[in-house]
């Protein structure tokens, strides 16, 4: 029998659920909205408005161990995107589902951090100051949109809909790169000027 191009495609799904668009498509949009946008107001009110609370010397370790875990995301991302480039499904899956363990990891810490914390001020003055709010803003704003793409896609893939995993994970995995990168940018470039 003769393989097609799509056939022999990595992420090529026959089934009529991984390529049909409507109400199955549409369908985890809703809860996906709702639970980003719960976790966004919740993540604004803990960093910008609930203020400090009296911090274990622990806490101090939480940014360096931020940095690493968006680190090893960045890692796993990358190496996740490159084995399904090559067509490697399993060792894909497995990058990209330690991808998420890291940032959900990154997310307990960043708000156990800020839970005691609050907002950090940047000190830094001069060029690096319109640079670095640059940066954080575009991290944070971009991090919004990760969230639930992050969610979407993976939704996608647990349902084995492949058509509409492989459609949203075009925007997800360079808005999740970027903002797990920017993520240790933002940590260092806080660290030279604190």
């Amino acid at each position: 029998m003769k393989r097609t191009k799509t056939q022999l495609d990595p992420d090529f799904d026959p089934t009529p659920s991984a390529t049909a668009s409507g109400p199955a498509a549409r369908k985890p949009i809703p809860a996906i909205a709702a639970l980003s946008v719960v976790v966004t107001a919740f993540l604004v009110w803990l960093v910008y408005f609930k203020g400090t609370v009296a911090a274990p010397q622990w806490i101090l370790a939480l940014p360096a161990a931020n940095a690493l875990l968006n680190s090893l995301s960045a890692v796993c991302l990358v190496l996740g995107y490159r084995n399904i480039r090559r067509g490697n499904r399993r060792v894909h899956m497995r990058f990209m589902v330690s991808a998420v363990i890291f940032s959900g990891l990154f997310l307990i810490s960043y708000i156990t951090y800020h839970y005691f914390h609050g907002d950090t001020k940047f000190p830094g003055q001069g060029l690096i100051r319109p640079v670095y709010f640059a940066l954080l803003i575009s991290h944070i704003l971009l991090s919004v949109v990760a969230l639930p793409l992050v969610f979407a896609t993976l939704w996608y893939a647990t349902r084995k809909q492949f058509g509409f995993h492989r459609r949203v994970a075009r925007w997800t995995f360079p808005i999740w790169l970027y903002v797990s990168v920017t993520g240790v940018i933002v940590f260092l470039v806080l660290k030279a000027y604190t």
